[in-house]
């Protein structure tokens, strides 16, 4: 029974992104109320006197955006970078995984422009960063990707081309790979700041799904593929030829991840399942989840080996063998 305004914010939570510490003994997760979870991952993971029956919470926590949404969140060597409507926040890592978490301050904030057509601030949807050059690519909803330096904290520039609203970016050396609502697939040489390639899944007859929308939501890719998915079927392009490979049939209702890791892919999206699949399209490992809608998942392999998988609810799922579900967190 949901009896009260807290619980009534659990019952509704939300978590939108997440990531890992610098050095990866911390996990950490940011929903639509604005708050900050931290995971201490030798105490999450290691013996505990929590009862079986209830789960595990966070180690540390405080709000850094109040009454907004994390829309997405990056680490970089010193900084949790959380981003919002209209700004980027910088946060102090060392006091992020410390117990003075919950009266911290912000290290340093950089607005987004704001279009001279419109007065509304513009969401932040997606960032990644570089760290050979100190940048940090930034998706919003204003139709543009910038590109941030974070040793000043100046916008160096705009990639234009999107029609619509970006949801998702992916870096691999000098180049950057964009979805977006638009339904197109952004190649970018960042060398050049030149758009190099454009892909429309949603025109591949044994790609799109109409009923569910053109809509990209999540890219990645690797020296070889392009792995892409949203309204229309998660699918693998051959990055040379910009042909697809391999459709993957899923029971989903739209993608929001993806990622390649070593030979397989691995997805969620609006369905209660993570999905483990090989390039061939047969899937390897199908993961139950707490949420309905998956809007993250992050994984790393040292010093611990760990996936994380969160979305529509309060609840956190761990995977240390990637196949399987070990244990559940909660965000609060």
């Amino acid at each position: 029974m949901v009896d009260s305004l807290k619980d009534l914010k659990l019952f509704y939570n939300t978590v939108l992104c997440q990531t890992f510490s610098p050095d990866g003994k911390h996990l950490v997760a940011g929903n639509i109320y604005g708050d900050i979870a931290v995971y201490d991952l030798k105490k999450t993971l290691g013996p505990n006197q929590t009862p079986e029956d209830e789960l595990l919470g966070p180690t540390y926590k405080f709000t850094a955006h109040s009454d907004q949404q994390v829309q997405s969140m990056v680490s970089t060597d010193n900084f949790l970078v959380t981003a919002t409507t209209g700004e980027i926040v910088g946060w102090d890592w060392s006091v992020v995984t410390s117990n003075k978490a919950s009266k911290i301050k912000s290290s340093w904030t950089i607005q987004i422009p704001v279009d001279k057509d419109s007065s509304e601030k513009s969401d932040v949807n997606y960032m990644v960063y570089s760290k050979d050059n100190h940048v940090l690519y930034v998706g919003c909803g204003n139709n543009k990707i910038y590109n941030v330096n974070l040793d000043n904290g100046k916008i160096l520039k705009s990639l234009d081309g999107h029609e619509s609203y970006i949801h998702s970016l992916a870096l691999m050396g000098n180049q950057l790979a964009s979805g977006s609502e638009d339904g197109s697939v952004r190649l970018w040489d960042l060398r050049m700041n030149e758009n190099i390639n454009v892909l429309q899944p949603y025109l591949v007859e044994k790609i799109a799904r109409p009923k569910l929308g053109k809509w990209i939501g999540a890219v990645d890719f690797s020296e070889d593929w392009l792995l892409c998915g949203g309204g229309p079927s998660l699918s693998l392009w051959h990055l040379r030829t910009m042909e697809p490979a391999t459709v993957f049939n899923l029971p989903d209702q739209g993608i929001h991840d993806a990622k390649i890791f070593e030979d397989r892919v691995i997805t969620g999206g609006t369905i209660p399942h993570v999905y483990h699949l090989n390039y061939q399209g047969e899937v390897v490992a199908e993961v139950p989840t707490s949420s309905n809608t998956v809007y993250s998942i992050v994984y790393q392999e040292t010093p611990q080996s760990l996936l994380s998988i969160v979305g529509s609810s309060n609840n956190i799922d761990i995977c240390t063998n990637f196949n399987y579900r070990e244990l559940i967190l909660k965000f609060a």
